[in-house]
């Protein structure tokens, strides 16, 4: 999510923070065979191909044959293929952020940040028309959504909170009436590595939820609490992706993200199946 930072702008803390959360995973991986916790082994998503787009400024997302460079007011469609964009997307955003694939249409977090009240819908494209409208307005709810994705039959939403604040940013799951029916918040090693920013991406994998931040090239694996209400977080996975929203794609069984600074579509691999 854009923040009013500059892109990339790190304190030197910040830098420290990450660089010791990496070393204690390493370790933790290390411990794998003793402690018998496989989830703790080393993953490392890797660049396997790139397509410029100059809307790649939030997020990005993938269907069988094309890309998608989502920027705060617009979504752009391009061939996998030749890289060459189809169409722009048609209807008024503000502050589009993460996107997420389902049942055939693109799944939108949507917000009016940095304005105040804060005000938070999903926004849904349709591939084919590339109309862009409402899905489902949450109002003012406590945050900015950053990402929402449908999994195990719930909708999951992030309501990202920054600054002094960016503790309180929380995850709400969803049944089918959207009563919030569970809500957690991320773990104190998360929210000190983002500084003053929050996550502006996040998807489920293998049980596991994967999450991004503002601007570092990781991804947080972090899984649902047996008790409590503060996911716990299972390890920090380098990536090509410069934080903000990431998504599945069905092509490589990997992920696909952006690198903002240089306006590009990033596709990752770690290897392993989806």
């Amino acid at each position: 999510m854009t923040s009013l930072l500059q892109p990339g702008e790190i304190t030197p803390m910040t830098r420290l923070r990450m660089a010791l959360l990496v070393a204690a995973t390493l370790l933790l991986g290390a411990m794998a065979p003793v402690t018998g916790c496989a989830e703790q082994s080393r993953t490392r998503w890797r660049q396997s191909d790139g397509l410029a787009a100059p809307e790649a400024v939030q997020a990005a997302a993938a269907d069988a044959t094309c890309l998608y460079a989502i920027g705060n007011q617009v979504v752009a469609k391009y061939d996998r293929r030749t890289g060459k964009r189809i169409a722009s997307s048609k209807g008024k955003a503000t502050h589009l952020n993460s996107g997420f694939f389902w049942e055939g249409r693109l799944y939108c977090a949507h917000s009016n940040y940095p304005q105040t009240p804060e005000l938070s819908e999903i926004m849904v494209l349709d591939p084919d028309t590339m109309e862009l409208s409402v899905f489902k307005s949450f109002g003012s709810y406590g945050g900015s959504l950053t990402w929402a994705v449908r999994h195990d039959g719930r909708w999951w939403c992030n309501f990202a909170r920054y600054g002094d604040d960016n503790a309180g940013t929380f995850l709400a799951a969803f049944n089918d009436d959207w009563e919030e029916q569970d809500r957690w918040t991320y773990p104190t090693e998360v929210i000190q590595a983002m500084d003053r920013h929050s996550l502006s991406g996040g998807i489920w994998r293998d049980g596991h939820l994967l999450a991004t931040d503002h601007d570092h090239r990781v991804v947080y694996q972090l899984r649902l609490p047996q008790q409590g209400s503060v996911l716990e977080l299972i390890e920090i996975q380098p990536a090509p992706f410069t934080g903000q929203g990431i998504a599945a794609d069905p092509v490589t069984g990997g992920l696909v993200g952006i690198d903002r600074a240089k306006q590009q579509i990033i596709m990752a691999t770690n290897g392993s199946k989806p």
